[in-house]
């Protein structure tokens, strides 16, 4: 386990293992590659991050994953696979961590809180201090799930 500050100074708790601190968490992240590119979406407010959001009532988290991709970026995920989860104990925010490899981006009319997706080759050197990049993007989550993306060969 990883524990660490994030970028508001909160403790965060971080797991490549099989939902160690939820079986039923009520927010995913996922990381997405589209075509060799890392697949963004540009929140009207925080600016790009990877899309994610709450988990609804009548769905479970993968079912979250798929729905929070396609409505904030136009993607269909060819795969999904859980691949960890973090909390940060204060807030009770507890996420499911998904790495999707997507099929097809279409284009849409509304992409609701967000301007809809932005397809990037690598993350800037700088990226803690870029503020076109999201909160979301600047803590150990981003660097460690990366590292764990790379040394399990998915990419």
């Amino acid at each position: 386990m990883h524990t660490f500050l994030d970028y508001y100074k909160r403790e965060v708790q971080l797991s490549f293992e099989d939902h160690p601190f939820s079986a039923n968490p009520m927010h995913v992240w996922v990381i997405c590659r589209y075509r060799n590119q890392w697949l963004l979406t540009n929140h009207k407010k925080r600016g790009l991050e990877f899309p994610g959001g709450k988990v609804e009532k009548s769905e479970k988290a993968e079912q979250a994953a798929c729905r929070e991709v396609l409505e904030e970026t136009g993607a269909d995920i060819s795969s999904l696979r859980y691949i960890g989860q973090y909390q940060i104990p204060t807030e009770q925010i507890c996420k499911n961590i998904y790495y999707a490899e997507i099929h097809t981006l279409e284009t849409k009319e509304d992409y609701l809180e967000t301007d809809g997706p932005v397809c990037v080759s690598h993350f800037p050197k700088n990226l803690r201090q870029d503020e076109h990049y999201s909160f979301i993007m600047k803590d150990h989550v981003l660097t460690h799930c990366l590292s764990y993306i790379d040394t399990q060969g998915l990419i």
